[in-house]
């Protein structure tokens, strides 16, 4: 059966069969065989967690098995366009609209995504709908520091990718993100950005 493999980073392989996707987590050589196991199971476990949950609420890849031996996830394989590659040439403002109201679902389950960018981000056409991918940085939080970081990695990854439309993206997003609390966690970006343009002094 062919395999093909769609993407490499430093922590996982993902790996195309048929419409499936597997997600493996890379053994590290530098770490002590036990701890990196450790690791790289509860990084998995929770991962699947997080998903499973979210599958009920958001448009995220279902998830088919997973196998803690291995360190390995199989979750359905979403055929559609990544917005890093594709936001300008779509209907973003409509996107943008939706995908704010995604991420106050996302936020009010108290679940930070931790790599909010639009590489983890797919357009599926017929659906009308973005799917959020890769939840490997993702975990549990009530903080409304950490779901503001959430929103600003997010507006620093619009910034960098999409600059002629960012500005006016991000109020869009902004504008429709109604998570509880979103008034406090939109005020908090502001501090954040202050902060960070502090630190480049």
């Amino acid at each position: 059966m062919k395999q093909e493999i769609i993407g490499q980073g430093a922590e996982a392989r993902l790996t195309l069969k048929e419409n499936q996707v597997s997600k493996l987590r890379i053994k590290k050589s530098y770490r002590i065989t036990e701890i990196d196991n450790k690791l790289r199971n509860r990084r998995t476990k929770s991962e699947a967690k997080i998903i499973s949950k979210l599958a009920k609420i958001i448009p995220v890849p279902k998830i088919i098995s997973t196998n803690l031996n291995k360190k390995e996830i199989i979750m359905q394989y979403i055929l559609g366009k990544k917005l890093s590659t594709n936001l300008e040439k779509l209907n973003w403002k409509k996107l943008c609209k939706q995908l704010g109201e995604t991420l106050s679902l996302l936020h009010n389950q108290d679940i930070i995504h931790g790599d909010l960018t639009t590489s983890n981000m797919i357009y599926k056409s017929d659906a009308d709908k973005i799917y959020l991918i890769d939840f490997g940085l993702g975990f549990h939080s009530r903080k409304i520091e950490d779901k503001a970081v959430d929103l600003h990695l997010l507006r620093q990854a619009l910034e960098a990718k999409h600059y002629t439309i960012w500005d006016q993206a991000f109020k869009i997003i902004l504008k429709n993100y109604h998570a509880k609390d979103h008034e406090l966690i939109i005020k908090r970006i502001s501090t954040i950005e202050k902060r960070g343009r502090y630190k480049g002094h």
